[in-house]
């Protein structure tokens, strides 16, 4: 497995050779990382209520399940979320000064767990950067471009 090493260079794998992926293969990795993230739990326990763990039924409709419920994506792996957080910390490989690459990289890999659509469409991200459409997806792929260079060594 890839590590990302603290100092800002290059990702090595564990025998000390840099990581070698296609553009297509991070831009894979990122997207499933914005999946595991959106997966995780958003709370956990409370201390709001500490007497009682259970919800409690209100209303007949309520204890039959006559209202609609919404489908969760099941909780993540322990191995998807470091390999999200490896993913992430790509991010970090991109220069200081172009910091808008790496918020727009960031921002495109948010991909909701079930339905697979993207959080942010290439259109929005126009919008809040005051850009084209097109302009965005350009730096989105000079974004990548910047991350397999780094991640290669070079």
């Amino acid at each position: 497995m890839a590590q990302l090493l603290r100092s800002g260079v290059a990702a090595r794998s564990p025998q000390g050779q840099p990581i070698h992926l296609s553009a297509e293969a991070v831009i894979e990795r990122l997207e499933a990382a914005g999946a595991t993230l959106l997966a995780m739990p958003a709370h956990g326990y409370s201390t709001q209520m500490r007497q009682m763990k259970f919800d409690i039924v209100h209303t007949a409709l309520e204890a039959y399940g006559w209202q609609t419920s919404q489908a969760r994506a099941g909780v993540p792996s322990a191995a998807s979320i470091s390999q999200m957080d490896e993913a992430f910390g790509w991010l970090g490989l991109i220069p200081e000064e172009r910091h808008v690459l790496r918020r727009l990289l960031g921002a495109r890999a948010l991909v909701h767990p079930i339905t697979l659509r993207y959080l942010y469409p290439w259109r929005r991200l126009a919008e809040v950067l005051g850009a084209d459409h097109k302009t965005v997806q350009r730096w989105h792929g000079q974004g990548v471009s910047l991350l397999v260079r780094a991640l290669a060594g070079n």
